[in-house]
Parts: structure tokens; sequence; C-alpha cells
């Protein structure tokens, strides 16, 4: 089964990053969350990706050109013009990536690479965010329904911690934990390729009328995630991130 992974936007919110680069190749220690993303769905033995790209899209393309020389021990002989790869750490991927457009939305990424989907149905989700909900049984969750689509509910991180008031008085504090505002969109979906019948061009966004009609027909269905998610929408999330990896807590590769 194939991975897509929107990989596309600009990232206006980590600009700071993301004037140099696109935000998925922000790098969560020193590789890319686009690659921690990957390495996620390959601990399911999901190695076929499809990276929807637009926004410097070279520096993506180039990062998986120069995949091998970056992770191997490598002799250069300058005379005779070769080069010799002693040592490979280089994954077991196939990666395709296709420039969608520096514009296009969420939903016209999709539309844009249904000719490189091999089955009928795929994996999706966005290029900026880590969890560690089991493929294995979200795939098996899909298929045990017939309908068009798949989305992770996941709950979403608080920001800030909370007050309770009496009369201008704080009576109970709690610091920031999990929220209770409900579930959200964790953007780890599977989709059959007909859902991408109800996108009509470049700018659609999926989040909205595509997937508000297929929710209004019945066609999608929630997969309930309790468990790690973690989107990088801010410096903080980075750092965030940044700190599980230093402490060597990467819950969002299953055999790590």
């Amino acid at each position: 089964m194939q991975a897509v992974i929107l990989a596309g936007g600009q990232g206006t919110r980590l600009a700071e990053l993301t004037h140099k680069k696109p935000k998925p190749m922000i790098e969560i220690g020193n590789r890319p969350i686009l690659w921690h993303i990957m390495k996620m769905y390959s601990s399911y033995s999901i190695n076929n990706f499809l990276v929807c790209a637009g926004y410097k899209n070279y520096l993506i393309k180039e990062y998986f050109a120069n995949y091998m020389l970056h992770n191997s021990n490598v002799t250069f002989d300058l005379g005779k013009n070769e080069c010799n790869i002693h040592q490979t750490k280089s994954e077991q991927w196939q990666v395709t990536v296709i420039d969608t457009g520096e514009r296009t939305e969420t939903g016209g990424r999709l539309k844009k690479i249904k000719e490189f989907l091999e089955g009928e149905v795929f994996l999706m989700t966005y290029g900026d965010g880590l969890c560690d909900v089991n493929i294995t049984d979200l795939i098996e969750f899909h298929q045990s329904h017939g309908k068009l689509v798949t989305m992770t509910a996941v709950v979403p991180p608080a920001r800030f911690g909370s007050i309770q008031l009496e009369q201008n008085k704080v009576s109970k504090f709690r610091e920031k934990s999990r929220s209770q505002a409900g579930r959200v969109n964790g953007g780890f979906f599977v989709l059959n390729k007909k859902a991408l019948n109800y996108i009509k061009g470049d700018y659609d966004v999926w989040e909205r009328d595509p997937l508000e009609k297929l929710t209004n027909e019945g066609q999608v269905m929630a997969f309930i995630h309790d468990g790690f998610w973690q989107p990088m929408d801010t410096i903080r999330d980075k750092q965030f991130l940044d700190g599980l990896l230093k402490d060597n807590k990467i819950p969002w590769i299953s055999n790590s």
C-alpha cells in the first residue's frame, strides 16, 4: 500500500524557518520531520511513498537524490572521477516526489497524484505531524466498514494551563494537559481512490467541501486514537519534539 504525504505548503506559522525550506524539511533532531513520518510508516512495512511537493520542492528532491551519500561512507577518486560507496544505511523506500504546485490547496494536491496511485486504497497524511497510531489496525478498520474514508480522530494537546475562578480568586489550576474540548482530525487517513472524485480542482481544500460532502453522505468513519499525537505548527511544537528525541523518546516509531 502507498502512503501519500502532503508536503507542498509554505508553513507560514513557522516563517522564521520556512523562508529557507518547506515545512516538511524542518528538522526534528538532525532529520526532517518528513523522514520521521516516513520512518513511522516504514515501521509497519509501508515503504512506497508519494510526496505531494510544491513550495521549494527542489529541496525535497535534492534530499532524496543525495540520501545515500549523506548516510554512507564514501571514497571520492577525483583523478578517476569515481565515487565508491563502502557502506550504506539507506532505507528500503520508493519515494516519488510530485510537484503539485506552489499555491495548490490540499484537495488539489491529492487530485494531481491520482495517476500515480497503484491501488484502490491508500494512506494519506500531512507533512507536519507525528503520531503513534497503529497503522495495521487503522487499515483493518478501514477494510471492515467499506466506506470511502477513514479519519484518525485524536485528542489535541492543550496549549495552555487551565484555571478555575471563584470571584476572581483562582480556586483551581491545572498545568497544560490533553484538551478536554473533544476530538479533532489527526491527519492519518485511509482513503479509497473514489474519494478523490469529490475534489473539483486545484483550489479545493480537502478538509472543507470534499470531506464535508463525504461526511454528509455517510462515507467517513473515525478511527479512535488516544495515544501520542503532536503537530508541528509552532517553534514551541518543534522544541517539544526535539526534546523527546533528545531524551530518546520516539513514540511515533513502533519498534523504537
